[in-house]
């Protein structure tokens, strides 16, 4: 018979190799001789949390907290399970109690810059890793995460450098190098041949093995049959991804098609439910490893097997390497290739592809070209289009409400030559607080651009960020990664985009949208061509107005919003794809 510490340790070792059932087990034996057992009350919270049992998460570790006021772990857990609920104040506060108890605590500091991060509080978030890397030099998630951080401040290649770190730290982890690889699309003046280096380690380091282990598929190679098409995210929700998919659920022919969604939503919303109802099959794949899930996939027997995420953040890349189905593709996340050797198609559509540079590790991957990558859905929320802001201001606002990745220093320096040839016209940013701002204005000024033309608007609700285009009358595209969906929210609300053609299909999506839309005399074939365009458009205030009053109906009307085409473009490639491999010795 074990004693409770001797229960404890095994439990703890169980626990840290993610044998949760048999530490759950331990725990509750604890509890059982010991009900007011703080370590393992806080322990058996955690398993809750790792579960996505929240409440009952924050019930036990309060619990705990309740016998042990001073228990800094706890705190810091209690913070998590608050972070996941999005309840993000009282997470911030459970953190900070738990470093007023323990100040060199450097997890405990590391979560703090997550939900500082997750509030938009950038230059917090990351003092607080830099705090837990002083205190824990090795602590390779606070290397990550500071990569995040500093990517959405736009200093991408300071946000490659704490990757590479903490892929030095730990090499074993996808997540990190998925994050160099999508990163590196973001670095001006990139040729493609370092992503697809960093393509090939991926498969290397995480595809290899797991291919090896792949078994033969013993699907049913009837090419006309009704398929299994299993669509795995952690974005089905409010998401770009989740409005993207909208169209589609809605559309499938279930006569034809089955949909299996593996769900990694950490918060469902109703764009959750909403898709969950769409689907005739939804597993949970939060806490599942990814040995498990390819099992899972493999036991539901899914035919095609489609990734919504690319390299971006909580995708489940590993689980494709171990080819649990007969066709997996790539689709939605963004137009690109994953490089994953295991997934032979991605959908894009020509016009994204007519000047793609393609790297490496591409080469034997197969393009299924549809009319639109994007069928576009409002989100639900309704915002109706203002009058020309630029009539009642007597000046242009030019603005750009993409992700702030994806504003640099070349692109800030275009940006001032088009000020230059629009007299008073006022430029809108949208993102958080933090030094960014001024490292835009101080880029700016030195192009002279006067920092009052310069103007900042904070993240909000959906509404609030469709309501923003109100002030805007002329949307500046990014690059080398073009602005997607907020592009299509631009259009939605009557304004136009000014956008340059690159070579490669994240460079493309503005002539994707405009030329699908009508609109191709706003595409950009020089950096010459981009400014005279945009300081053109902003002259023409009749152009503007009548863009402004006709952008929604020309939208509805295009290939953009027609989601029978886009289910049925999506559907012909699905069945191509499943007869080439009836006709295949796979």
């Amino acid at each position: 018979m074990m004693t409770v510490p001797q229960a404890l340790e095994l439990a703890v070792q169980h626990h840290q190799a993610g044998r949760l059932g048999e530490a759950e087990a331990l725990y509750r034996q604890i509890l059982a001789v010991q009900p007011g057992h703080v370590d393992a009350l806080q322990m058996l919270g955690c398993i809750a949390h790792q579960a996505g049992r929240y409440d009952r998460a924050v019930e036990l570790i309060g619990r705990a907290i309740a016998l042990y006021p001073e228990y800094p772990a706890a705190h810091s857990n209690l913070g998590e399970a608050y972070r996941a609920m999005g309840r993000l104040e009282e997470a911030v506060a459970s953190y900070r109690r738990a470093l007023q108890i323990k100040p060199d605590y450097p997890v405990c500091h590391y979560n703090l810059g997550n939900v500082l991060k997750d509030q938009g509080h950038l230059d917090e978030a990351i003092a607080e890793y830099r705090c837990a890397l002083r205190l824990q030099s090795n602590l390779w998630e606070a290397c990550n995460n500071l990569g995040n951080a500093l990517k959405d401040q736009g200093e991408i290649a300071e946000a490659i450098a704490a990757y590479r770190r903490a892929h030095e730290l730990n090499p074993g982890h996808a997540e990190v190098n998925s994050n160099i690889v999508f990163t590196l699309h973001f670095l001006p003046g990139q040729n493609g041949e370092a992503i697809a280096h960093e393509q090939k380690c991926w498969n290397e380091r995480f595809g290899a093995s797991a291919s090896r282990a792949a078994r033969r598929h013993d699907n049913d190679r009837n090419p006309e049959r009704r398929l299994r098409i299993g669509y795995v995210s952690p974005d089905f929700r409010k998401h770009a991804v989740g409005w993207n998919l909208m169209p589609l659920f809605e559309r499938h022919d279930r006569g034809n098609f089955e949909i299996v969604c593996y769900s990694g939503v950490i918060r469902p919303d109703e764009v959750t439910a909403e898709l969950q109802k769409r689907a005739q099959h939804w597993r949970g794949t939060v806490g599942v490893s990814d040995e498990a899930l390819a099992e899972m996939i493999r036991q539901d027997g899914v035919d095609i097997l489609v990734d919504l995420s690319l390299h971006t953040n909580g995708n489940r890349l590993p689980v494709f390497a171990w080819q649990p189905a007969p066709v997996q593709v790539s689709f939605a996340g963004y137009p690109e290739s994953t490089g994953v050797e295991s997934i032979k198609y991605r959908i894009s559509d020509r016009y994204l592809e007519g000047g793609t540079v393609r790297g490496a590790n591409a080469s034997e991957e197969q393009v299924c070209l549809i009319d639109s990558f994007w069928c576009y859905d409002p989100g639900g929320v309704e915002v109706k289009v203002n009058a020309l802001p630029a009539k009642e201001n007597g000046r242009v606002t030019f603005g750009s409400l993409n992700n702030f990745c994806k504003i640099n220093e070349p692109l800030l320096k275009l940006w001032a030559r088009v000020l230059a040839e629009v007299r008073d016209a006022h430029l809108v940013f949208l993102c958080g607080f933090g030094q960014h701002r001024q490292r835009t204005c101080a880029v700016l000024e030195q192009e002279g651009v006067a920092p009052e033309r310069v103007e900042f608007a904070e993240p909000g609700s959906r509404r609030a960020y469709l309501e923003l285009y109100h002030r805007l009358d002329v949307v500046l595209d990014p690059f080398p990664y073009n602005g997607h969906m907020t592009s299509l929210d631009a259009l939605w609300m009557g304004v136009p985009v000014v956008s340059l053609a690159g070579q490669t299909p994240l460079a493309r999506g503005g002539l994707s949208i405009l030329t699908n839309l009508g609109l191709p005399e706003l595409v950009a074939e020089s950096e010459e061509e981009y400014v005279a365009i945009a300081a053109r458009l902003a002259s023409d205030l009749p152009r503007l107005a009548e863009l402004r009053q006709t952008l929604r109906a020309r939208m509805e009307a295009s290939v953009l919003m027609d989601a029978e085409r886009f289910a049925r473009g999506i559907e012909g490639a699905y069945r191509a794809m499943w007869r080439q491999w009836c006709d295949s010795d796979e």
